[in-house]
């Protein structure tokens, strides 16, 4: 469909349904984010917590949404909970990975690069993670460390993608 604002049309009527309904809550709160709206996506995500939704990706969203809103008492407990709820190491690196948004947000390179890696550390196919490393490190005037993180996050990237079938020869000589 590709078209937000008629995709939450549709979520608004399903609610006027069923106003318990949980994706369609979601998907409007995720739609006033993404509208750069964090104020109204947060009074979305708080009804969830209501209704006794309590998941990593719940609290990874307000999180973004209250660091956006400038509600920064909350932020860090949104992010705290995240990783503690997380049921996985895929979300964990997410919670990590949004985690450095906030430390560049507020100018802490150095705790960005830790957040980036440790979304690494959770998920070695974090795509974002490595591209937003490179970037930290070409801040830095790292460009070997640019070049290596480069090939990295294409390496996952096409294999993600499977854009590229490769063996593990090729795949080795690709992150060589």
């Amino acid at each position: 469909m590709n078209n937000m604002s008629s995709a939450a049309e549709y979520y608004k009527e399903v609610l006027k349904q069923d106003n318990t309904h949980v994706e369609a809550i979601a998907c409007i709160g995720s739609n006033h984010f993404y509208s750069d709206q964090p104020e109204i996506a947060l009074r979305f995500y708080r009804r969830l917590l209501q209704m006794g939704i309590y998941n990593c990706q719940l609290f990874n969203n307000l999180g973004l949404c209250c660091f956006y809103a400038q509600q920064y008492d909350m932020t860090l407990t949104s992010f705290e909970r995240a990783l503690s709820l997380a049921e996985n190491e895929e979300e964990a690196a997410d919670v990590w990975y949004n985690l450095g948004h906030v430390a560049v947000g507020i100018g802490d390179t150095n705790l960005a690069h830790q957040c980036f890696r440790l979304a690494l550390v959770n998920n070695n196919n974090h795509a974002e993670a490595y591209n937003n490393l490179a970037v930290l490190e070409m801040r830095k005037g790292h460009v070997e460390q640019v070049s290596e993180l480069a090939v990295a996050r294409w390496a996952v990237y096409f294999l993600q993608s499977k854009a590229v079938m490769c063996g593990s020869v090729t795949l080795y000589v690709i992150l060589k």
